[in-house]
């Protein structure tokens, strides 16, 4: 595919002072040529949040919008869609992050979730980031970094899933 022949950048998922925004590396091919985020056949994302209790239904990726009725966003720290996010370069991602930093600073979300350490380690230079809350903010809002629910994510099934995106409900819950 060349560059003339890529899909557009997905559209975000936003609205101002969200619960919590949920923040991908970038869009998957499929997903920006559907137009909904998380569209692969193998990703989890909608099956987590629903089981983790973000929404009292699964939601499908067309009724994407949709979620914002639950406080939750959709974004992605790169715009630029590809088939892996290993085809992103360190340099791509950290040249995307004062763009995207503005944009979490202008919706202000209480919190952002990253889907995996790869785009926040990029952003912040930080090495060893660990699952779960993280010390700093970003654009104003508290870091927690999830794993990814892509298929391609083997090192968590469901559960591992569902019982991480279940605790950033409960710290969200439980947060002023």
């Amino acid at each position: 595919m060349t560059p003339a022949d890529s899909p557009r950048p997905l559209p975000d998922v936003l609205a101002p002072g969200l619960s919590l925004v949920f923040c991908g590396i970038n869009p998957g091919v499929r997903a920006a040529l559907a137009g909904h985020h998380f569209e692969g056949r193998s990703n989890r994302f909608w099956r987590a949040v629903h089981l983790a209790g973000f929404t009292p239904e699964q939601l499908r990726p067309e009724d994407d919008r949709s979620f914002l009725q639950y406080g939750c966003g959709l974004t992605t720290a790169v715009a630029r869609p590809t088939a892996r996010a290993d085809e992103l370069s360190r340099e791509e991602i950290s040249a995307a992050a004062i763009e995207f930093e503005q944009k979490i600073e202008h919706y202000a979300p209480r919190y952002i979730a990253f889907l995996g350490k790869m785009a926040l380690a990029a952003i912040s230079g930080q090495r060893d980031i660990e699952w779960g809350l993280q010390s700093g903010t970003f654009g104003g809002a508290r870091v927690w970094v999830l794993p990814n629910p892509s298929g391609l994510n083997r090192a968590f099934n469901l559960d591992a899933l569902v019982s991480a995106y279940r605790e950033l409900r409960l710290a969200i819950a439980a947060s002023p």
